[in-house]
């Protein structure tokens, strides 16, 4: 139903002038959605219903808007966006608006949390109204199609909060299980228990899961330096260059740079690791008066990584943007 921008009227869909002051009314403007990969934290009360009997509704709404304030903000602090609330069920989404590499192990670490600060409320729930809540999460990662959320369109649909959702219906008390996507992406960082493939209503096949035991302490997570580097082969074969001059000369130097997150420090990373067994001095790091630049000398034989070289002239120098 538009409203109209001047006087705040609201008008029928078929209206194009506002019905109060006569104000041409803007047009709708068009939904855009999106394919994005996210993980779902999905997490819900465990005999709510016993609850509700026990509480008068002014108590209950009381302890619900406790659980549901405690809840939000750790999954907002780790990065998340609280998408719904289903009853007494929170939904969160990792990865919208803003998408992060390590989203998934935000999530777990948010679900992980989650089961502290309760433990932490339900000792003030049980000394204020002699009640204690029961939770269990499901947290799942996989491809949605979502709406602008920039634009307040924030409905997420598809395949991975289904599972979600069925993940944490099969949870135990005070649970988390992990789908197999995002216990992948978080292996490094957690300890799990492995349970039986799950046979989760709509699946067609059984689905595996995690029991989530812990999280690792200083799991923050770390960018690998082994994974193969695509689309960079012009880079690699320059700095490759570089590294075979270096070995017939005093000294050689070869400088990568780009903005953030281009590559730059993996390629000569990547180039080096392509030359173990040339007898060289590697060395990285940022350039105080350039973002992403980074620097590497090479010399057969010659000091320790980090030592500064002085500078000669060299047969090869080059320069990757």
């Amino acid at each position: 139903m538009p409203v109209c921008a001047q006087c705040g009227t609201e008008n029928p869909d078929i209206a194009k002038f506002c019905l109060a002051c006569g104000s041409a009314l803007a047009a709708a403007s068009p939904v855009h959605e999106y394919r994005k990969t996210v993980t779902i934290v999905f997490s819900d009360l465990k005999g709510s219903t016993a609850m509700g009997e026990k509480l008068d509704s002014e108590s209950l709404r009381e302890v619900m808007t406790r659980y549901f304030d405690s809840m939000s903000a750790e999954l907002e602090r780790h990065g998340g966006v609280v998408e719904k609330f289903i009853g007494d069920a929170i939904m969160a989404v990792f990865g919208l608006p803003k998408l992060h590499e390590d989203d998934a192990l935000r999530a777990v670490r948010a679900a992980a949390d989650m089961q502290r600060v309760q433990g932490e409320l339900n000792d003030e729930l049980e000394r204020n109204w002699g009640v204690r809540l029961t939770v269990r999460t499901g947290v799942n990662t996989g491809e949605v199609v979502a709406g602008d959320a920039v634009a307040g369109q924030r409905l997420v649909t598809g395949d991975a909060v289904n599972v979600a959702a069925r993940l944490e219906q099969a949870a135990g008390a005070q649970e988390v299980l992990l789908g197999d996507l995002t216990y992948r992406l978080v292996r490094d960082y957690v300890d799990v228990e492995e349970v039986e493939p799950l046979e989760l209503k709509g699946k067609s096949e059984p689905v595996p899961a995690y029991r989530l035991v812990g999280v690792r302490e200083g799991s923050e997570r770390q960018q690998r330096r082994d994974s193969p580097m695509i689309g960079r082969d012009h880079e690699l074969e320059l700095l490759s260059g570089a590294l075979k001059a270096a070995m017939a000369a005093p000294v050689a130097s070869s400088r990568s740079s780009g903005r953030p997150e281009s590559g730059s420090r993996a390629s000569s990373t990547s180039s080096c690791s392509r030359s173990r067994n040339a007898r060289t001095s590697f060395v990285a790091g940022v350039s105080p008066t350039a973002t992403g630049s980074h620097r590497g000398r090479g010399t057969p034989e010659v000091g320790r990584p980090g030592r500064d070289y002085p500078r000669e002239p060299s047969p090869w120098r080059g320069q990757t943007t």
